[in-house]
């Protein structure tokens, strides 16, 4: 989920004193625990603790798939990482740019956090102007919170971490660079925000045909438990076909507001099929799509102006 560049992705909300986060990893595997995040948007009264972390126990330490949205989160998940592990955590890596999935990083030495080069470089590209956004609208919950800096960059198809082989599968779609990471042992597949269960997808940064390919890559791994970027992780492609339908929900109720020649207020409200009634915050979503997605149909449709 984003949280700069964007008109509105955000919720404003009256300040709150930060309070402690919730931060309590349930066992969905033989030494992995899932952090699941809050079906919600950011707000003040969340601190933007909406995000799944995937945390895996190995003989070298600690291996966590994900950070959360500020310095005080990554403090919390360092803490029941090591009381569910025994363990210091050896690895952070990051599946991409959006605050509620990395500004937790900056409570961890850089050179035990992972990431694409290309999500390194957005990073120092949009990092403070992301960080920025968050500061708005989560106020107390950021303080300390400065953009992560990872010290190491994944090269490989493949990395050991004590008896744990995770596989980097380095895709885009949802952001320009979007890291999955499946771990053979476990079976399980960490898939970032390329996938959402029972809450409805975030475009602000979406290429949807690269994220249609994306989908059709993972679709084929033989996953025992699939961890969602949001949303229950859990066995089977359900996650899969519920993004794929939503992307093209979008894309067809989008396109065709624009050739009505619906305004992006217009749109917004259009009715959407009974299946979203099931995803949390669909209209929400949908409208934030509408924004970002219906601008683009009229730069890349509509003539230009003569000069």
């Amino acid at each position: 989920l984003a949280a700069g560049a964007v008109a509105a992705p955000l919720l404003p909300g009256r300040a709150a004193a930060r309070r402690a986060y919730d931060v309590v990893p349930r066992p969905i595997g033989e030494g992995v625990w899932l952090v699941e995040g809050l079906n919600e948007p950011i707000t003040a009264a969340n601190g933007g603790a909406i995000a799944n972390v995937t945390l895996f126990d190995t003989r070298e330490g600690a291996v966590i798939v994900d950070a959360g949205p500020s310095h005080a989160y990554g403090e919390a998940l360092k803490a029941a990482a090591q009381a569910v592990t025994g363990k210091p955590v050896a690895r952070v890596y990051l599946t991409h740019i959006h605050a509620d999935h990395v500004f937790g990083a900056g409570a961890f030495p850089p050179d035990v956090v992972w990431t694409t080069a290309e999500l390194n470089a957005d990073l120092a590209l949009r990092g403070d102007a992301l960080a920025d956004a968050m500061y708005r609208v989560a106020g107390a919950w950021m303080r300390g919170t400065d953009t992560p800096a990872p010290a190491r960059t994944i090269a490989t198809e493949w990395e050991d971490v004590g008896e744990r082989r995770f596989r980097f599968l380095p895709l885009a779609g949802h952001t320009g660079s979007d890291l999955c990471l499946f771990e053979e042992r476990s079976g399980v597949l960490a898939a970032g925000d390329l996938v959402f269960l029972d809450r409805a997808p975030t475009t602000p940064d979406a290429d949807l045909a690269r994220w249609r390919a994306a989908l059709d890559t993972l679709a084929p791994i033989s996953a025992r438990r699939l961890c969602p970027g949001h949303g229950p992780a859990e066995a089977g492609s359900r996650g899969l076909k519920q993004t794929r339908d939503w992307l093209d929900m979008i894309e067809e109720r989008i396109t065709a507001g624009f050739e009505r020649g619906l305004d992006v207020i217009e749109l917004m409200q259009e009715p959407l099929p009974a299946w979203t009634d099931k995803l949390a915050v669909a209209r929400y979503e949908f409208a934030r799509s509408a924004m970002h997605l219906l601008p683009r149909l009229e730069r890349e449709r509509l003539p230009a102006r003569a000069a």
